[in-house]
C-alpha cells in the first residue's frame, strides 16, 4: 500500500514538472490547502467538543466535601433549673448533657441536577454558534488567498505571452540584421545604420531577460503557495472566460459570517434567560461529627440527610434588560455591517463590470491595430528597401508593431484578471 502512494505523489509530482497543464482551479485549491490557516479548522472543531463535553458533565452528580473544626464562646444548653423541677416530680435525678464548645464535622454531599431552566442546552447552542462564527472568520480569511493566486497565476501567464512577443521581435531584428549585413556590402547603407539594428537587438535581449528574472521569481511564489513545483516550463492553462451579467448572485463567506454572528447573538441571548431561571436538584449529604443532628447527644456519631433543592439566583433581573438590549444593538450592528458590505460590493461590481465591457472593445481595437501596423511595417519594409526612408523610420515601425502585440497581449490578460477579479468579489 505504501509503495502505491509513493508512485501516486511521484506521478502528481511529474506532471507539473514535465510541463504538463496547471488550471486556476487547481491552484486555487491547492493554495488553501497548503496555506497553515488551514490547520485552525481542526483545532476550532476541537475546542468545541471539549467545551460541549464539559457543559454536558454539569448533568452529573457533583460532590463535594465539607471538613471544619470550630470553637464557640458559647453552646445551646438547657436550663439547670429544668433539671431540677423534672428530678422534683419524678423523684429521680435528671439531667442534661452540655454541649462541647469545640466542635468537628466531616461531611460528603452529592449533588444532582435535575432541571436547571436548559442552561445547559443554551450553553451548547452558544458553543456550537460561536465555532461556527470563528470558522467563517477562517473562511472569510482563506477566501482572500484567491485574489493573491489569481494575481499570480496571471501574471505568469502575462510575462509568458510577453515573451513570446519578445521571441517574434528578436527573430524579426536577426533577420533583417543579416539582410543589412548583405547591404552594408553593397554600399547600400552605413555602419550605423546596422548599428541601430544591433541597439534594437541588445533591448530586446535585455527585456526578454528581465521578463524571465520576474517570471522566476513568481514562479516561485506560486510554488510556495500551493506546495506544487511550478518553474518557467510549466504549461498554465487558459481559463473559460465565464458569463458575467448584472444579476450575479453574490455568494461571498462575509455574507455567511454576518449571519453566523447574528446567530451566536441570538445564543448570547437565550443563554442570559436560561441563566436567570430556577434550578432544581436533588441532594443527599452523609457526615460524621460532635454534635451531630441529636443536639443532646455530645458524643462523636453519623448523620445523613437528603431531599430536593430549590435555587434561584434573583440578581440576573437586575441586568437581564440591558444586557439583552446590548445584544440588539449588537445585532442591529451586524446588519449595518452587511448592508455596508454589500453597498461597496455592489458598487465595486459594476466598476469592474465596466472594465471588463471596456476591455472587450479595447481588445477589438488592438486586433484592428495589430493589422494595420502590420501593413505599415511590409510598406515600410518595401520602402526601407527601395532606400527612400532612413533605417530609423524603419525600426520606429517594427517597435510600433511590437508594441502593438504587447498592448494587445496586456489588454487581454487584464480582461481575464477583470473577469476573475469581478468573481472573486462575488464568490460567483
Amino acid at each position: 500500500m505504501t509503495k502505491k502512494i509513493l508512485i501516486f505523489l511521484f506521478l502528481s509530482f511529474s506532471i507539473v514538472t514535465l510541463g504538463q497543464t496547471l488550471n486556476l482551479d487547481t491552484c486555487q485549491k491547492r493554495a488553501k490547502e497548503n496555506y497553515p490557516l488551514l490547520k485552525q479548522y481542526g483545532l476550532i472543531e476541537k475546542t468545541a467538543d471539549y467545551n460541549i463535553s464539559n457543559a454536558n458533565k454539569a448533568y452529573l452528580p457533583q460532590v463535594s466535601l465539607l471538613a471544619k473544626a470550630t470553637y464557640q464562646s458559647d453552646v445551646t444548653a438547657i436550663p439547670e433549673t429544668l433539671g431540677q423541677v423534672l428530678t422534683q416530680l419524678s423523684g429521680q435525678p435528671v439531667s442534661f448533657p452540655v454541649l462541647s464548645k469545640d466542635q468537628y464535622q466531616a461531611a460528603l454531599e452529592v449533588d444532582q441536577l435535575v432541571w436547571d431552566g436548559g442552561m445547559v442546552n443554551a450553553q451548547k447552542k452558544l458553543i456550537k454558534a460561536s465555532s461556527e462564527a470563528e470558522k467563517q472568520k477562517l473562511e472569510v480569511d482563506l477566501y482572500a488567498l484567491n485574489d493573491r493566486i489569481n494575481n499570480l497565476f496571471f501574471g505568469i501567464m502575462l510575462i509568458k505571452e510577453q515573451l513570446k512577443v519578445n521571441q517574434i521581435l528578436q527573430q524579426e531584428l536577426a533577420s533583417n540584421y543579416q539582410r543589412m549585413e548583405a547591404y552594408l556590402k553593397n554600399g547600400l547603407i552605413q555602419q550605423a545604420d546596422l548599428d541601430a539594428v544591433k541597439v534594437e537587438q541588445i533591448n530586446a535581449a535585455q527585456q526578454e531577460t528581465d521578463l524571465k528574472s520576474v517570471l522566476k521569481s513568481y514562479c516561485q511564489m506560486l510554488s510556495v503557495f500551493t506546495g506544487i513545483n511550478v518553474n518557467e516550463k510549466t504549461e498554465l492553462e487558459k481559463p473559460l472566460l465565464p458569463v458575467v451579467n448584472e444579476n450575479i448572485e453574490n455568494k461571498r463567506p462575509e455574507l455567511s459570517l454576518f449571519e453566523s454572528q447574528k446567530n451566536l447573538l441570538e445564543s448570547q441571548k437565550k443563554t442570559i434567560l436560561a441563566g436567570n431561571l430556577p434550578k432544581i436538584g436533588l441532594f443527599i449529604q452523609g457526615g460524621y461529627g460532635r454534635p451531630g443532628f441529636d443536639f443532646f447527644k455530645n458524643d462523636f456519631t453519623s448523620f445523613y440527610i437528603g431531599g430536593v433543592r430549590l435555587s434561584w439566583n434573583i440578581a440576573g433581573f437586575y441586568t437581564q434588560k440591558n444586557e439583552l438590549k446590548k445584544i440588539e444593538t449588537g445585532q442591529k450592528n451586524v446588519d449595518i455591517m452587511k448592508e455596508t458590505f454589500l453597498f461597496n460590493t455592489n458598487l465595486l461590481t459594476k466598476q469592474q463590470m465596466n472594465e471588463i465591457d471596456k476591455l472587450r472593445v479595447t481588445l477589438k481595437n488592438d486586433e484592428e491595430i495589430i493589422r494595420l501596423r502590420n501593413n505599415i511595417k511590409k510598406a515600410t519594409e518595401s520602402k526601407f528597401q527601395n532606400g527612400t526612408i532612413t533605417t530609423t523610420d524603419f525600426l520606429r515601425e517594427i517597435n510600433a508593431e511590437n508594441i502593438a502585440r504587447q498592448t494587445r497581449t496586456l489588454h487581454e490578460v487584464q480582461l481575464y484578471m477583470a473577469v476573475y477579479q469581478l468573481k472573486n468579489t462575488i464568490n460567483n
